[in-house]
């Protein structure tokens, strides 16, 4: 069951939802509203010749920063990574769901391509995958309402979750845009091959 306003701010008063920073004025009727923070992640022009989902490629982005005040162009067709400026903590027998705002898919702004699911469990910022699919550019300005997040209770609490030390929970703590992390996967893979 979605969580209504009124759940939502009583989840926040005994910490099973923890937003930071929070103002009360963000909370609609069963979602909170969240903000874009300074920093960005580009996919610049690599010496790579195709994303190696096997290896890591540090090389891959570069960290860029909105300015306050200034916009940063979002051009059609282009992919970064941004993060919230919120904090996210769910406790374990809480999901969340990051939705992006009408009034920007209206413009043609998707802010995840598949990562709108939020583990119990979870504390971090959230990665925001902003792709413009218009014709022109989009401005993005710090700080402007970027998404919401909608809250849904468990059957009953995980008994792993995220970031618990039986799962690899690579992207628990996070702070700012952080990229993929699938070669972990890989290395896992044949770790338990040369077992």
């Amino acid at each position: 069951m979605v969580l209504s306003d009124k759940t939502i701010k009583e989840y926040l008063k005994n910490d099973k939802i923890l937003i930071d920073p929070i103002d009360y004025k963000d909370i609609q009727p069963a979602s909170v509203d969240l903000h874009i923070d300074k920093g960005i992640l580009i996919f610049k022009n690599s010496s790579e010749p195709f994303i190696d989902l096997r290896k890591e490629l540090p090389n891959l982005t570069e960290s860029v920063e909105i300015k306050a005040g200034e916009p940063f162009m979002l051009h059609p067709g282009e992919f970064v990574l941004a993060s919230t400026i919120e904090r996210i903590k769910l406790g374990a027998d809480v999901v969340g769901r990051l939705e992006g705002k009408s009034s920007l898919g209206r413009v043609g702004l998707l802010i995840h391509s598949t990562a709108g699911y939020v583990d119990p469990g979870w504390d971090g910022q959230l990665t925001l995958e902003l792709t413009n699919v218009a014709k022109l550019p989009i401005t993005l300005y710090y700080g402007m309402r970027i998404g919401q997040i909608s809250f849904l209770d468990l059957s009953s609490k995980a008994e792993n979750p995220y970031g618990s030390e039986k799962l690899s929970s690579r992207y628990q703590g996070q702070k700012d845009p952080t990229a993929s992390k699938i070669h972990i996967d890989f290395d896992d893979q044949i770790k338990h091959t040369d077992e």
